[in-house]
């Protein structure tokens, strides 16, 4: 087992300095980790972007922020639907016309264990659709900016890389055959890892080192994800486990680790180093060699860009 480099807690946002004059980009902010680290980044006097699927919400988000801690703070929404190409495109649009810099845009958004296969009206299958392409293009469409700002892109993933067919099914990307909601899961949050891992080797070989890229994950904490697009059954299996949960505060740590905390180590995976990397300190731990495969990345990088249509520029 490692040593975690922050001592036995593990990294804990007391180590975040005064955030003023930074900004930071974050996916799915109107709940669960993401609004926790949308919270604690405008505590310590960052400016939020929050890009969310509900307007609406986002209008209460921000006032739920602006009454825990004051009318100054200094948050704004646009509104995005990940499963959506179009929807991706006009809100990098927005973002990149409003703001002057991105010091992290941080890819938190996800839907998890869909019961029923469902496509996205650009035809992919919806939590590919959603966790992976949709992140995918917004981080090249705002990496010009990121780039400008020497800023990070962290992309929160999951354990559940982990767990399904533990590769990227090529032959059958969106699941014409064999859909279980847990595989296709599994395949979108092992190529959002992939990715991150792939972009370092690509911004390797173009000898670019003012974008930092780094993969994270949650843990099991206790936000709304399975609620809102889990099965019945997965939702019961939740609320089983839950005394084996932690708080969505907790599940914020490593993203915000991975956004604001100086000289770690990009090839590192992120997020809690207890049982199971369910629950615990927060430090880098042990990934599977096949979330790192870069014959498997390579293709899935090359695929994606002609999927999106959209081609990054290093």
């Amino acid at each position: 087992m490692k040593t975690n480099q922050f001592g036995k807690k593990g990294w804990t946002p007391y180590r975040i300095g005064n955030l003023k004059g930074k900004t930071f980009v974050i996916t799915g902010t109107t709940s669960g980790t993401g609004f926790e680290a949308s919270k604690i980044l405008l505590s310590k006097g960052a400016k939020v972007v929050m890009l969310n699927r509900n307007a609406k919400k986002s209008i209460h988000t921000i006032s739920a922020l602006k009454q825990e801690l004051g009318d100054t703070i200094d948050v704004t929404a646009i509104q995005m639907d990940l499963s959506e190409q179009a929807s991706v495109k006009q809100a990098a649009e927005i973002v990149n016309k409003s703001i002057s810099r991105i010091d992290a845009l941080i890819c938190n958004a996800a839907i998890a264990q869909v019961p029923e296969r469902k496509l996205t009206n650009d035809g992919w299958e919806s939590q590919m659709g959603v966790n992976y392409y949709g992140h995918f293009t917004l981080q090249a469409l705002l990496f010009p900016l990121i780039e400008k700002s020497k800023g990070r892109i962290v992309t929160v993933g999951s354990m559940g890389y982990n767990m399904g067919i533990k590769t990227i099914k090529f032959n059958d990307l969106d699941w014409d055959n064999d859909y279980t909601p847990n595989n296709a899961y599994s395949q979108s949050k092992l190529a959002q890892i992939m990715s991150i891992y792939e972009l370092q080797n690509r911004l390797e070989k173009a000898g670019n080192t003012n974008v930092k890229a780094y993969a994270c994950h949650p843990g099991a904490s206790r936000t709304s994800l399975i609620k809102t697009s889990g099965s019945l059954f997965m939702r019961f299996m939740f609320f089983v486990m839950k005394p084996l949960t932690q708080s969505a505060e907790r599940g914020a740590y490593p993203q915000l680790m991975c956004a604001t905390e100086e000289n770690l180590n990009q090839k590192e995976f992120y997020g809690p180093t207890g049982r199971s990397n369910w629950v615990g300190p927060v430090g880098p731990h042990k990934i599977e060699p096949h979330a790192k495969d870069e014959v498997v990345s390579k293709k899935l990088w090359d695929l994606s860009e002609i999927e999106t249509g959209v081609k990054w520029n290093f």
